[in-house]
């Protein structure tokens, strides 16, 4: 076994989350009388810092976006983080890695705040050493930082036994950012074409698949 120390999303990759947040960028949208998006753009909202795809996709200034992500944090803190649930297969893949002696840690362009309760909620807290995310502030967003922070915060420095497994573009560019290895899972909200273009060093169909290719069975 060669990857020692895991890092993993939380989003497309530990929970199918989404349901509560297209539902609350809907509702964020509509409080500001905003058009809503179709499905498509919705489901670009998923993984992404929330502040560059409102800015992006919905072409708000930064004032606007303030706003637009205080309602969004208004109905995802009493209802959308729990609108929510864990993929298939998952929990076993978790406790098979600990099992093997694996060290897991969270990694989330989700602010650390959210992932602890929706971790916790899950019962899945005791899997990760570490769960670090992005600030409420927004200074800390980007998956590029997050990881940067992961890293330093948990005092990991062997790189090369250290891989990063998400379901997104930026999953993948923040790894590289950062000299790690990474997996690209096919089961969240991202496709082989956009993980690949980003780097990924291997892709899973399944939560089994990530199993496999880290214990190398």
């Amino acid at each position: 076994m060669h990857y020692k120390t895991i890092l993993f999303d939380l989003d497309g990759t530990i929970t199918d989350s989404g349901e509560g947040i297209i539902n609350s960028v809907i509702y964020a949208l509509k409080k500001m009388n905003l058009n809503v998006p179709n499905q498509n753009d919705l489901f670009s909202f998923i993984g992404p810092p929330l502040s560059d795809s409102f800015k992006n996709l919905c072409h708000l200034d930064d004032q606007f976006t303030e706003q637009a992500v205080g309602y969004y944090r208004e109905y995802y803190q009493a209802k959308g983080m729990y609108e929510n649930h864990l993929y298939e297969g998952i929990l076993e893949v978790l406790t098979d890695l600990q099992q093997a002696g694996c060290t897991l840690y969270i990694a989330t362009s989700k602010p650390e705040i959210y992932a602890k309760q929706i971790l916790a909620h899950f019962k899945l807290d005791r899997y990760f050493v570490g769960i670090y995310g992005a600030s409420l502030n927004g200074e800390r967003s980007k998956k590029e930082d997050v990881i940067r922070y992961a890293l330093k915060s948990a005092g990991i420095t062997d790189l090369n036994k250290t891989l990063m497994i998400g379901d997104r573009s930026h999953d993948m560019i923040g790894a590289k950012e950062n000299r790690l290895a990474c997996i690209g899972v096919l089961y969240g909200f991202g496709d082989q074409v956009e993980l690949e273009t980003a780097g990924a060093d291997y892709i899973a169909e399944t939560p089994e698949d990530i199993e496999k290719i880290i214990l190398e069975k």
